[in-house]
């Protein structure tokens, strides 16, 4: 329960290959500010064995404050998944900390081509910013294990269909709320995977509109529960509300799938991006619950229409949202600013 305020966390380290993973613990969080106190330690140790590149990831107001601070020679790489949206404070406390990182960076990456032209902080810095789109293993969802296709089939024969799936946490972005509400306009169930502050007031909804029996709240899933569950699926719905969702990579898993996705078209955020409208998923307007009803019905009705989205779904996955095609685009990068062939 990582949104918990005071939940703390122990510092690890760990080695994958020949990388070393060193997760710094932290005591408390204020609103998304982890309090890490040995962080600022590590990072300096870090800098002290002169790598040739950095690169960060934002939003993360704590490792931009301790990167502000040490500031080291090498070339920083930002990738920039997301402005800060709901912490107003927080936006305006971190924008010098942001500044002296981002003026010092040598490239600023952004998910998606949609995403730069929306961002108050992005369009300060337009000759330094460049598209890399998020890529994930796409095997274990292009080729299920015996697992995995079991538990599909369990999933069909448990909740029917057509059943509709939503992955990811539980918070106010995730837009929820108009999935219960769309349920109540269609036939099935509704599969949640996923956990967060919200659930109660989520759960109270289901009951207040009358569709407690049909949503299941499965929680924290294993990896073959969530490609079973993407498999059984009718379609993903991931009717997002706000632009701190900028990508939505759960869209990626279900497309690799074959899983047809129904999303919205939130301005300048690269969810319409990542699944196109008619081509891999329908998009629908931001916070409509009937237009998703409405989408929804479609793919009920025309088989051929689903069965055509999953298919460009994989293809799409497997031609953009690689993480072999994410690797090599990266290390391009890094060989750009180091001079090296």
């Amino acid at each position: 329960m990582t949104w918990s305020r005071f939940r703390r966390t122990p510092s690890t380290e760990e080695q994958d290959g020949l990388v070393r993973i060193t997760r710094v613990g932290r005591i408390a969080s204020l609103s998304r500010l982890d309090i890490c106190p040995t962080l600022l330690t590590v990072l300096r140790k870090a800098v002290q064995s002169r790598p040739d590149v950095i690169h960060v990831q934002t939003p993360n107001p704590t490792m931009l404050l301790a990167l502000s601070a040490v500031l080291p020679r090498a070339p920083i790489v930002v990738t920039h998944h997301s402005d800060v949206i709901r912490q107003i404070w927080l936006r305006h406390a971190l924008t010098p900390f942001e500044r002296r990182v981002y003026d010092r960076a040598a490239t600023i990456l952004t998910d998606s081509p949609l995403y730069a032209a929306g961002s108050p902080v992005l369009s300060r810095y337009r000759e330094k910013v460049a598209v890399l789109p998020l890529g994930i293993d796409l095997d274990q969802f292009l080729k299920p294990s015996a697992e995995a296709i079991k538990l599909s089939e369990r999933y069909q024969v448990d909740y029917g269909r057509p059943l509709w799936l939503l992955v990811g946490r539980l918070v106010y972005y995730k837009g929820i709320e108009v999935a219960l509400r769309a349920l109540t306009e269609v036939p099935g169930q509704l599969l949640i995977i996923g956990n967060g502050p919200l659930e109660s007031s989520l759960r109270s909804l289901s009951e207040s509109l009358g569709v407690r029996d049909r949503v299941i709240w499965q929680g924290h899933a294993s990896s073959d529960e969530l490609i079973g569950a993407y498999r059984a699926a009718t379609a993903l719905w991931f009717p997002s509300v706000a632009r701190s969702e900028a990508y939505g990579l759960v869209q990626v898993e279900a497309m690799a799938s074959g899983c047809p996705v129904i999303n919205t078209s939130i301005p300048h955020s690269g969810v319409s991006w990542v699944s196109v409208h008619e081509e891999t998923g329908l998009t629908v307007p931001v916070n409509n619950s009937t237009s998703l009803a409405t989408a929804s019905r479609r793919l009920i009705e025309d088989r051929d229409l689903r069965e055509k989205l999953g298919n460009r779904g994989r293809e799409r996955a497997m031609q953009y949202f690689s993480q072999e095609r994410m690797a090599e685009q990266s290390l391009r990068i890094y060989r750009t600013l180091l001079g090296v062939a």
